[in-house]
């Protein structure tokens, strides 16, 4: 299936590396043109000028702080004062891993700032334009953890379920505009994010990371990890017309390893 996203402005959240830079490659490749969104600024000067630019595309990138809200708010109010965007990805980095008991309030306003809070912001100020031009996509990275809450990963289960909560809700208000917004929850992928938790978790048991890897793996019915690039294709097509009549949902993309529907 061929996906033509020529003329379509992209802004894509935690795009200098895994997911988020497949992302962001997948919908240049595709003709859109691609403002990043992270925090360090050699990493997105080298990722931007990776991108292809083969129909003319104009690319940019946005240094933000996602792990300071109030800073983050400013910086993205200042952004859309300029620019207006097609197709929103709210992507970024989680929070760390732990269990329940090992986390306090504290931790859980930064989630709630981190995960729900910027992504909010940023999708009622990309909805402005969206709606005077009839057409939008807003795409959010979550996780399986939604379905099927992981214990070392209290905070995400948390603050993952309340986006995409929310998310639903909104997407009966905006349907009449013909935007669309839709939640991907995320399997095991092949990234430094999977490979930083299950290294935690290997150093508390005090085994090997491998593992804790072919045990993860052995749960999955594809028996792998998935690849940044097969995830980067599910985006482009919600982030196309080719998705125009689906809105609302959770998506998981995990090989199978979420057993629930």
């Amino acid at each position: 299936m061929e996906i033509d996203l020529t003329g379509k402005f992209a802004l894509v959240g935690g795009s200098t590396g895994g997911i988020g830079k497949a992302i962001a490659n997948r919908l240049a490749a595709s003709g859109a043109s691609v403002c990043l969104m992270a925090r360090n600024k050699s990493k997105l000067e080298k990722v931007v000028n990776e991108l292809d630019r083969s129909r003319n595309q104009k690319h940019k990138f946005l240094e933000v702080d996602f792990l300071n809200y109030s800073l983050f708010s400013k910086t993205i109010k200042s952004f859309f004062e300029t620019n207006h965007i097609d197709i929103l990805v709210n992507n970024t980095q989680g929070p760390e891993g732990g269990s329940a008991l090992e986390k306090s309030i504290d931790d859980y306003q930064s989630a709630f700032d981190l995960l729900f809070k910027c992504a909010v912001k940023t999708s009622l100020l990309a909805l402005a334009n969206m709606r005077d031009k009839k057409w939008g996509r807003i795409i959010n990275v979550a996780s399986i953890s939604v379905k099927e809450p992981l214990n070392y990963l209290v905070l995400s289960n948390s603050l993952r379920s309340a986006l995409v909560t929310w998310s639903k809700t909104l997407s009966v208000d905006i349907a009449k505009f013909n935007i669309t917004i839709n939640n991907v929850l995320t399997g095991y992928f092949n990234t430094e994010r999977l490979k930083q938790l299950n290294s935690k978790k290997a150093e508390k048991l005090g085994i090997n990371i491998s593992k804790i890897e072919d045990k993860i793996k052995d749960a999955i019915p594809m028996k792998r990890f998935g690849n940044p690039e097969e995830y980067a294709n599910l985006v482009c097509f919600l982030a196309s017309d080719k998705s125009d009549y689906i809105t609302g949902i959770n998506i998981p993309i995990d090989g199978g390893y979420v057993k629930s529907l």
